[in-house]
């Protein structure tokens, strides 16, 4: 699933909850007639006002959610028309009909549960989100609930049966272009069946100072998860590449790509055994940096880490085809 097209509204005009959204992501401004001149000082900036880019009745319309005429009304309008609704007291069953009739329907959200709201209406969630907040703090959260990919990925506790140095060997670390707080990282692994929790490099370390937006990922074969439910290969990364960041919930968020290092450096391979007695592995570089999530959610340096330790990753059934999962016969080791 990707996420929705996301526009805010800053109306009345506030510069610094327009910023928070700019920095947040969000591409379009909803703002007042008067305020063009100022929005375009903010940078590249697509505007909706009766100057912007995007004007009201020209380019969409905008209708209250109050009842069934409203639902009729943009059922009988053409398929192409944008709407801009604001659905009264969270009410989700009109918004499922014009979503099932593949309405282009953007849906006003004034707190981070109405987003969550909205993207999974009908597991597919409408097409845009207009952001309304009376802060930046608040635009901010609202934005973050936005760019969190609906649903969980599961995990699962993993005891670590081997740890084994394996020599010198091309890794991969994943700029991106994003902070990355507490546990959250990316899901690596040797096969999809078993893909592992590797944490950004956001810890302090007597040895290097902490780099928040890194994930040193493993070896450049590896599997990693990506937005949507599909795996790439590490190798394939490259700036402005999606992927998926995830925390030990299994919650995910994507995080665009700004730069990817192949480096040499001694490498890991680690293996552990699922709950229901499958092997998993990865292979990580041979540094304390690296750290995996362990079943308590705490870390664990890969340096430290010992066979007996329990660390989170996550299971399915192997089989892939240009990193969409299918239905075959395969085994991976």
């Amino acid at each position: 699933m990707t996420g929705p097209v996301l526009w805010a509204r800053v109306i009345p005009w506030g510069k610094d909850v327009a910023i928070a959204a700019l920095e947040s992501g969000v591409e379009t401004l909803w703002v007042p007639d008067d305020c063009f001149e100022s929005v375009r000082e903010l940078g590249r900036v697509t505007t909706v006002c009766s100057q912007g880019d995007l004007r009201e009745g020209r380019d969409f319309r905008v209708t209250r959610m109050r009842g069934k005429e409203d639902e009729t009304a943009i059922l009988s309008s053409s398929p192409e028309t944008i709407w801009v609704v604001r659905p009264e007291e969270r009410e989700v069953i009109p918004l499922e009909n014009l979503v099932a009739h593949r309405r282009r329907i953007f849906a006003v959200a004034r707190t981070p549960e109405e987003v969550a709201l909205y993207r999974g209406v009908l597991e597919r969630g409408v097409h845009g989100i207009v952001l309304e907040a009376d802060s930046p703090r608040r635009m901010r959260q609202m934005a973050s609930a936005a760019r969190t990919e609906a649903g969980r990925v599961p995990l699962v506790s993993a005891r670590v049966t081997e740890v084994t140095s394996l020599g010198i060997g091309d890794r991969v670390c994943v700029d991106t272009c994003s902070l990355i707080e507490g546990s959250r990282g990316m899901l690596v692994g040797n096969s999809s069946a078993g893909m592992f929790l590797v944490c950004a490099e956001n810890a302090p370390n007597p040895y290097v100072s902490p780099r928040p937006f890194r994930v040193n990922a493993g070896a450049v074969h590896s599997y990693c998860r990506l937005p949507g439910g599909r795996t790439g290969y590490l190798s394939e990364l490259s700036a402005g590449s999606e992927v998926l960041l995830v925390n030990e919930h299994g919650e995910g968020e994507m995080a665009a790509v700004g730069r990817v290092k192949v480096e040499r450096r001694p490498l890991l391979l680690v293996r552990a055994e699922g709950p229901g007695g499958a092997s998993h592995s990865v292979i990580l570089q041979n540094a304390e940096t690296i750290r995996l999530v362990d079943a308590a959610a705490g870390t664990v340096s890969v340096a430290k880490l010992s066979v007996g330790d329990s660390v989170l990753l996550a299971e399915e059934r192997a089989g892939r085809h240009f990193g969409v999962q299918v239905e075959e016969t395969i085994r991976e080791n």
